[in-house]
């Protein structure tokens, strides 16, 4: 149906605790977004839920480097490094999904969607930390049924969708088969390779198979597939902000050295001159078998999942025109099988429970490739050295990468609900952890002539001296086994029968990490292998809510307020090598989200709705004193004993070998954000149909926000507010035409921001979407 990011009705059952429930009933800061509301608010990825959920967080420069993070938690910002765990889960049809990027794909032929906020590891097969994102497509139909959906737009948008489900044996037997195609013109033209880019090309199939195999069992078979293959995805030219590197070797006399220039220093303006083909290839699927079995008393369910993920990338991540780094291209293949087993109590009792065991196993192999190119020794290398003014010293030079990582999880837990009274329970959880990662890393650097380059000991002649400080050889394995134990317990309080209210307390854990993305070198250019692995996250976790309806259930109002202690919290921090494009793993020493949320939904009239929710997020290092330095802070000599560093900005200076960031932002989330909207009907009756013209809108603010691990004067993205809206007619959910525009205003933002490497003082950014408008046709049969 129908749901908003709050609704107004208290029999919306969801299925948070593994359990049918009705969502004000439940002691857990939920949102539900109904397949209609995605379907007329152009919500068809992770990307675009952030602009009904003002306390989720997505950035992503490709598929791969992509995040979701929920209060300002989950992953850390950066690029993605495979040794760590994500900390909000991805769910679909029950089944976990280790990767953010496994999950953006297009949403196809769904039910809801629910936003779980806060941990969630007593309840779900793997550990959840910051909260979790549930997706639920439409179930296999006894009934006969189809659906198609068609919508076109500016810059060549076109997507289809349709879904058929039906009966193959009368009661027992039923299929469901759905597909969607996304194509769209990239949105940034690149003048150099006359192409758009930053386009969209998506296709994938669904299908499903439920099996009445007796009164009390069920079994679903699932199978998925999902193919992208868009002209993605570019960052370019934003400012630049001037660092402590000497100003011969900053971004504008770097540039003016090669007689180069932007095509535009506007971003806005939409253009650029990359001087490699992006990719961004990829190839999502699986399968997964689904048995619940009803014991009369309790439930048992299985899920038993199979899954792939195979991203083929090209990357300009010198993020201008000129040959610095020619290729970079990290492929990865990844793997993963899950089982878990579910035991729940059905009806009301004295007591619930709900107890598990999952087991987790995935796989993930790396072929990395980066290739520095004519321009890379003038511009990675200092003026004054006569190597820059060789380009062979550095053109061709080849970092080949090979890793591995085995990942095992296997977990216990388990959650009571004691009914102290009727109106009161308490309902304790408990989890028991066992992870496991071995890995292996291995960097081989060859120069443009094909001689493999050797770094240990460190060389003294100066051209292999500057190809080491470039790129340098490494390898190491990597190792870990930890077991944990966590636990939660929330207290629910149902006042009247439409006031609910819950306190919570959680002691959490994000599993231990390897890092598997370069370590950074001593001396003598060996990797400092007490770098290999980072401790886990131990996470104290507050939260107290309310959750109330009034005026006949016409009006709902939820709030909720948490703070949160994250100790060891893992950071992506950078070493000052110019060609690292990969930062590496760290722990902060003590991090705190905390915060204010309301979600609430209101029908004063049948012909009228209105929704509102925001957020209120101070996320913040508390303690983090040897963090990496922000780019004004960064490209100086490194100061040595008794020396001051120098002043930020400054060019020329003595540089800081780290940073202390306590006190300071953590990047990615606004302390300020809100969605809202409305929507407006009135009976109509066309072709002798009865149905209802409607004009729906719905808008989404962020206050500003860091774009860099460390804040930085150069990296904030300004806050901005979209505004989108919609003018259709439908019939009950048989016929739905209508037209829209997105980002009505034509507002000018950006999703992220990042440095160029080398303390060049060159940023860079992927601005969002422009304004698009066009039209949307379904159609239930």
């Amino acid at each position: 149906g129908r749901l908003g990011p709050a609704t107004a009705s208290g029999d919306v059952v969801v299925t948070a605790r593994r359990r049918s429930e009705t969502v004000q009933k439940v002691p857990i800061a939920i949102s539900v977004i109904g397949g209609t509301a995605l379907a007329e608010t152009g919500t068809y990825n992770v990307n675009r839920l952030t602009q009904l959920q003002p306390t989720l967080q997505f950035y992503s420069t490709n598929p791969r480097n992509s995040a979701a993070n929920i209060r300002g938690l989950g992953a850390p910002f950066g690029l993605t490094n495979d040794g760590i765990e994500q900390g909000v889960g991805i769910y679909v049809d029950q089944v976990y999904y280790a990767r953010i990027a496994s999950a953006t794909f297009d949403f196809t032929d769904t039910d809801r969607i629910e936003v779980l906020r806060g941990p969630q590891g007593t309840l779900y097969g793997k550990n959840t930390t910051a909260g979790a994102i549930n997706v639920y497509t439409r179930a296999p139909s006894f009934t006969p049924e189809a659906r198609v959906e068609l919508t076109g737009g500016n810059y060549d948008f076109f997507q289809g969708k349709a879904s058929v489900s039906g009966p193959l044996v009368d009661d027992q037997l039923a299929i469901r088969l759905s597909t969607s195609v996304t194509t769209r013109r990239g949105t940034i033209y690149n003048t150099r390779l006359d192409q758009h880019q930053n386009s969209q090309d998506n296709a994938s199939f669904r299908g499903q198979l439920l099996w009445h195999a007796t009164p009390t069992l069920d079994l679903t078979l699932y199978g998925d597939y999902n193919h992208q293959n868009p002209n993605c995805c570019v960052q370019y030219y934003v400012r630049t902000g001037a660092t402590q590197r000497p100003l011969s070797r900053q971004y504008a006399a770097l540039a003016a050295a090669f007689g180069y220039q932007v095509p535009s220093t506007n971003p806005f303006d939409r253009v650029t001159d990359l001087d490699t083909v992006p990719l961004a290839k990829q190839a999502i699927g699986g399968t997964s078998l689904l048995a619940t079995l009803d014991l009369g008393g309790a439930t048992l369910t299985s899920v038993t999942a199979w899954r792939f993920w195979d991203w083929v990338p090209n990357s300009d991540r010198d993020y201008i025109g000129l040959p610095v780094t020619t290729v970079s291209a990290n492929r990865s293949q990844q793997r993963q099988v899950t089982q878990e087993v579910r035991i729940a109590s059905n009806g009301d009792r004295k007591i619930d429970y709900l107890a598990g065991l999952f087991y987790f196993y995935q796989t993930v192999n790396v072929e990395g490739l980066q290739v520095q190119g004519a321009a890379a020794s003038r511009y990675t290398l200092n003026p004054t050295s006569a190597d820059a003014n060789i380009p062979a010293v550095l053109n061709g030079l080849t970092q080949t990468v090979t890793s591995h990582l085995g990942n095992t999880s296997a977990a216990a837990f388990g959650k009571l609900t004691w009914h102290l009274t009727d109106a009161i329970s308490i309902a304790p959880g408990l989890r028991v952890n066992y992870d496991e990662k071995n890995a292996n890393y291995a960097a081989v650097i060859t120069t443009g002539a094909g001689a493999v380059l050797s770094c240990t000991p460190a060389p003294t002649a100066a051209i292999p001296r500057d190809q080491c400080a470039t790129l340098a050889p490494q390898r190491y394995d990597p190792r870990l086994k930890k077991w944990n134990l966590s636990g939660d317990v929330t207290a629910a309080w149902a006042i009247t029968p439409d006031v609910n209210a819950y306190a919570t307390y959680a002691r959490s854990y994000k599993s231990a990490g390897v890092n598997l993305s370069g370590l950074p070198l001593d001396a003598a250019n060996n990797p400092i292998l007490a770098a290999q692995t980072v401790k886990p996250e131990k996470v104290n976790h507050y939260e107290l809510g309310l959750k109330t309806q009034f005026a006949q259930r016409r009006a709902t109002v939820n709030l909720a307020a948490f703070w949160t202690d994250i100790f060891d919290y893992q950071a992506t921090v950078n070493n000052s090598q110019y060609a690292v494009l990969r930062g590496y793993l760290a722990n902060a020493g003590l991090v705190r989200s905390r915060g204010l949320e309301a979600d609430s939904a209101f029908r004063p009239t049948t012909r009228l709705s209105l929704y509102a929710s925001g957020a209120y997020t101070d996320a913040k290092y508390v303690r983090f004193v040897d963090a990496p330095c922000p780019p004004e802070l960064s490209g100086g000599t490194t100061v040595a004993a008794g020396q001051t560093p120098g002043a930020a900005g400054v060019p020329g200076g003595l540089s800081p070998a780290n940073c202390n960031i306590s006190g300071q932002v953590l990047p990615g989330v606004s302390k300020w954000a809100a969605s809202y909207g409305a929507e407006y009907d009135l009976p109509a009756r066309i072709a002798g149909t009865d149905g209802q013209l409607y004009l729906g809108y719905d808008g989404s603010y962020r206050s500003r926000f860091s774009s860099n691990p460390s804040p930085s004067a150069y990296t904030y993205v300004r806050g901005y507010a979209l505004s989108n809206f919609r003018l259709g007619y439908k019939t009950g959910r048989s016929l739905n035409v209508f037209a829209w525009v997105r980002n009505a205003f034509d507002r000018n933002y950006f999703e992220v921001l990042a440095t160029q490497s080398g303390s060049t003082g060159l940023i860079v950014g992927q601005p969002g979407d422009p304004r698009t408008y066009g039209g949307t046709l379904s159609k239930a049969f």
